[in-house]
């Protein structure tokens, strides 16, 4: 499914899976043989199609709207340590929302990101170094946080289970939810899965004065990731001594598992113990996005490049303060100011080798283009990197990943779809489980490249209303307003919010079943104000007139409500109305409560999805929060507010 429809899918990647035997097909351009029920060995369906033309589609939707990725399904579980133990309930069926962790049925997503920068020693100097031996014990440590972190899930666990029997209801109303939890608490126990993964990849070779991407990079990148992948294993091994092994662990069920024989040879004292003690935990290892984790650690990424050095911010000004330089005005007429803004670990190189950072925010590009040339992050950024060379870095480090890795290659924005078919290709070839590309400007982003030579300031342009139908179709939206029962007429013209008319709903009578009407507009004279009536229809499918709509308000709430009407007949996007009534203030607490429910009716016309560019109060994510169902929701925490 593509995300052509903003605001339809957020939050999450959306991925299919595909077979080798699918890619096999793709390859020699030949048919493939589909069925239903997929795992049975007596389908009730089966058909033949051209591999091709399904992968030219998925390759198209993923050209234009960067989605879907692709899962290699049978990497995945060829490679999956649980798998070994599918016949017990750890057969692998999806994966959590971002694609990192391949999941069985009942078990949990858990997550740990150590930050690789940290350990470099005198970074972005000639004597720069990686601390490998406090990143071994740093490594061991998280595994032993990850298993604690799962003991006190389950006290969590075995508190919901005792509230639900603790409930009044009967039995067999909680039977649903108990079982729920109860199989949660065994999968959780049976496994003790955990996910450590590392953040700041980028930075850390930067500070090493490696470049992302050449060969020198990626060798030191996989050794570390290999070091971690033995050390945690060692360490579950070391915990499963002490305090015993996950309770289905079975060393020759994974005999055959291509990881367990790589950590074999790599380690043959780390199999040893976990031939002599067990293992703790059934699989340990994850690369996730971490992009809140970045954001605090003012770092790059996950596995990721930094993705710009520099780009460029707006901020609201008032072109009338003095010192202000206006570099943007909006289509609804608003002031920004551009400045640069910089990847923190840039800076921190300029402030090492000498340069002055205190006027860079205001630097021209001509002025940072060299200092950017001179920086071990020059052509090592998301769109500067050969993408061959970071598929396979992907696959190797892959090798050393027990779950999987979130990642994206980015392409410029005339990339062919031709040259995305091979970027997949090339991923399933190199063994990599999961695979995304972005293409740049298939979906909009937040960020303006410096590189971006657009107009910078759009004129004001004058605008015209179109005419007020005499008949107007309205939508009847009810709701509370704090202990008092409101309601609001929204008026539409071509599906989109043309007038208002909103109050409590005691000043008339309107029947609870009206959802729908229309709003007549009555003009006899001239000199007099015009009338509007409201009109429905009944249970009988007769037309009521309710006479004098605009008379049954207050005559306060009715001026206000014609000046937000004239803005929206003009045109103004909705968010930017609803965002300019809600900060109206008013000394009478009458028209507050009255500006309230006119935010609450138009909120209702907004489509989900829609960005506020507000950051979320809760989790304190930048541009999280937008409009769901009339409410502001952040698609990061889940955190929601109406009204």
């Amino acid at each position: 499914m593509p995300k052509w429809n903003r605001g339809k899918v957020t939050g999450a990647n959306v991925s299919v899976r595909i077979d080798d035997d699918f890619m096999r097909s793709v390859k020699s351009n030949s048919n493939y043989s589909q069925q239903y029920p997929i795992d049975s060995a007596h389908p009730t369906k089966i058909q033949e199609i051209s591999a091709r033309t399904l992968w030219n589609k998925i390759i198209h939707n993923a050209w234009q709207s960067a989605e879907p990725g692709i899962l290699f399904w049978d990497t995945i579980i060829r490679e999956s340590v649980p798998d070994c133990y599918a016949d017990l309930g750890f057969k692998t069926l999806s994966t959590n929302p971002c694609g990192e962790i391949p999941l069985c049925a009942y078990d949990s997503c858990r997550l740990i990101a150590i930050n690789l920068y940290n350990y470099v020693e005198n970074p972005f100097t000639p004597q720069a170094s990686f601390n490998r031996k406090l990143f071994i014990a740093h490594s061991r440590y998280a595994l032993r946080i990850m298993d604690d972190i799962i003991d006190l899930e389950m006290e969590k666990i075995d508190g919901i289970l005792a509230k639900i029997n603790s409930d009044p209801e009967d039995v067999e109303t909680k039977r649903t939810e108990r079982i729920l939890w109860e199989k949660i608490r065994e999968k959780t126990l049976q496994g003790r899965r955990t996910g450590i993964g590392i953040t700041a990849e980028g930075d850390m070779l930067a500070a090493l004065n490696l470049r992302y991407g050449t060969d020198d990079a990626t060798t030191f990148s996989v050794d570390i990731h290999k070091t971690l992948a033995i050390e945690v294993y060692g360490a579950s091994a070391d915990l499963a001594a002490e305090r015993g092994a996950f309770p289905v662990f079975d060393i020759e069920r994974e005999r055959k598992n291509p990881l367990m024989n790589r950590i074999r040879e790599a380690a043959p004292e780390v199999y040893a113990k976990m031939e002599k003690y067990g293992r703790r935990n059934i699989s340990m290892l994850t690369i996730a996005p971490t992009g809140s984790v970045s954001i605090c650690t003012q770092t790059a990424s996950g596995i990721e490049p930094v993705f710009m050095v520099s780009y460029k911010r707006r901020r609201k000004v008032n072109p009338n303060d003095k010192n202000v330089n206006v570099t943007f005005v909006d289509e609804v007429g608003d002031s920004w100011e551009e400045f640069n803004v910089f990847h923190p670990k840039f800076l921190e190189w300029m402030k090492i080798n000498g340069y002055d950072t205190r006027n860079a925010m205001s630097m021209t590009d001509e002025m940072l283009k060299p200092i950017i040339e001179q920086s071990p992050y020059y052509k090592a950024t998301s769109n500067d990197i050969d993408w061959v060379a970071k598929v396979q870095m992907q696959g190797a480090i892959q090798k050393w990943v027990d779950h999987s890795i979130s990642v994206t290659v980015n392409l410029p924005a005339d990339a062919t779809e031709e040259l995305v078919s091979d970027v997949y290709l090339t991923a399933w070839e190199s063994g990599c489980k999961g695979m995304t590309i972005y293409r740049d400007g298939s979906r909009s982003g937040v960020l303006v490249s410096n590189d971006n030579k657009k107009d910078e300031i759009s004129e004001f342009q004058e605008t015209k209303a179109p005419p007020r139908p005499r008949e107007l179709e309205v939508e009847v939206v009810r709701f509370m307003n704090e202990d008092e029962k409101w309601i609001a007429f929204v008026g539409l013209l071509n599906n989109k919010p043309y007038e208002i008319f909103t109050g409590k709903s005691s000043d008339f009578y309107i029947p609870d079943y009206v959802k729908k009407g229309w709003v007549l507009r009555h003009k006899e004279d001239e000199n007099k104000a015009a009338r509007y009536d409201f009109e429905y229809e009944d249970s009988y499918g007769y037309r009521v007139t309710h006479r004098g709509l605009s008379r049954s308000f207050k005559k306060d709430y009715w001026n206000y409500a014609k000046l937000i009407s004239g803005i929206l007949r003009h045109g103004m996007p909705l968010p930017y109305v609803v965002e300019l009534i809600d900060h109206l203030s008013f000394d009478n607490d009458s028209i507050t409560t009255w500006k309230n429910g006119v935010v609450r009716g138009l909120k209702k016309f907004i489509p989900d999805g829609t960005q506020t560019g507000h950051s979320c109060p809760q989790c304190k994510e930048k541009n999280s929060i937008i409009y769901k169902e009339g409410c502001m929701s952040c698609t990061v925490c889940g955190y929601s507010k109406c009204g």
